[in-house]
């Protein structure tokens, strides 16, 4: 299972190079065009901006995986397991119901948006908007598999540290863990 999940990252990952070469692409022919031709390819700063938008959520559930999320590590740091314990139980809490709320809302909109088309390329907005899926629904998934985790007792010391920001043991929990 581990493998497949670190293949369907690493994918997310190919996915989010993709969108930044992309967003390069566009905003460098663009200037290249203006500048030195007068004149630029039209749907090439909206579909730039539609992509920095999907790397910017699909960043967000890959860096929720790696414990790379900002976090109050000074604090949590002086805690002991016990308390690195519980504030990784709030704090996963926390955000398993902000990202259902979220991938909620995104349900909700979702009719509005698909009846919307974007002004110069003509998609429809669910392309756009409908990025709230994978991004509430991935973080959603692995906040709910970590509280699972802390609440059967089978977190590891190498997690807990992961979450208090000891970077070494968070590269290694991602490794073996495949979270």
């Amino acid at each position: 299972m581990n493998r497949v999940v670190d293949s369907l990252f690493k994918l997310i990952e190919f996915a989010m190079v993709m969108l930044l070469a992309g967003m390069v692409f566009m905003v460098f022919g663009n200037v290249v065009l203006r500048y030195g031709f007068n004149s630029g390819i039209v749907w090439s700063e909206e579909m730039s901006r539609y992509f920095f938008v999907w790397l910017t959520f699909t960043g967000a559930v890959v860096t929720f995986r790696e414990h790379a999320h900002l976090g109050v590590e000074t604090l949590v740091r002086t805690f002991g397991r016990q308390g690195r314990t519980i504030c990784m139980l709030a704090s996963n809490i926390i955000i398993c119901f902000v990202a259902c709320v979220f991938f909620w809302g995104t349900w909700r909109q979702a009719p509005i948006n698909a009846t919307m088309t974007a002004p110069v390329v003509g998609i429809s907005m669910i392309w756009v908007y409908g990025i709230g899926f994978l991004a509430g629904g991935g973080i959603a998934i692995i906040a709910a598999i970590r509280i699972l985790r802390i609440l059967t007792g089978r977190v590891t010391e190498e997690e807990i540290g992961a979450f208090a920001g000891e970077r070494k043991e968070a590269a290694a929990v991602v490794k073996e863990r495949g979270e």
